[in-house]
């Protein structure tokens, strides 16, 4: 019977350590999370000054070499999207992005979704607004790469 206590209230003892630590470690995620929300954040909102600049170089380093957008007429590279962006063809009047949210997937993939609006035509056709976005980034070479975007429009 002693030793039935014993080993009982060992692996109490052992799942309480383990259940603590574990609540650090969450925590510690917790707080990294946060910074990551942060710097993608920062991120995405500088890819959207860069659209309204015509910035092609930002995306040039900004998306990853397999980068996919996504949008009506079916998936882009890399290449169309710089070079979509460096053209005359869209002008982007104003936009506003909010309401962001992050999911880690693991230390090198995260989802970063949020809320855009846009006041931009490309020719004589005005963008789709306003629209939740997803950008999924990668991170590779130390920093954070967009590998994947796709807008779907509110209604």
């Amino acid at each position: 019977m002693r030793r039935y206590l014993a080993a009982t209230l060992a692996l109490v003892v052992t799942a309480f350590a383990l259940f603590a630590a574990h609540g650090r470690a969450v925590a510690s995620q917790g707080d990294s999370a946060a910074e990551l929300q942060e710097t993608l954040t920062a991120l995405e909102k500088q890819s959207w000054e860069a659209w309204q600049k015509r910035d092609g170089a930002f995306f040039q380093k900004f998306l990853s070499e397999d980068h996919v957008e996504l949008g009506p007429r079916g998936a882009t590279g890399k290449a169309e999207v710089v070079a979509g962006v460096a053209s005359p063809a869209c002008v982007v009047n104003s936009y506003s992005v909010d309401s962001f949210h992050l999911t880690v997937f693991n230390e090198s993939t995260a989802l970063l979704n949020y809320h855009a609006r846009q006041d931009t035509r490309c020719g004589s056709v005005a963008v789709p607004s306003p629209a939740w976005a997803s950008s999924l980034y990668v991170k590779r070479d130390g920093r954070w790469q967009n590998a994947l975007y796709q807008q779907t429009v509110q209604k």
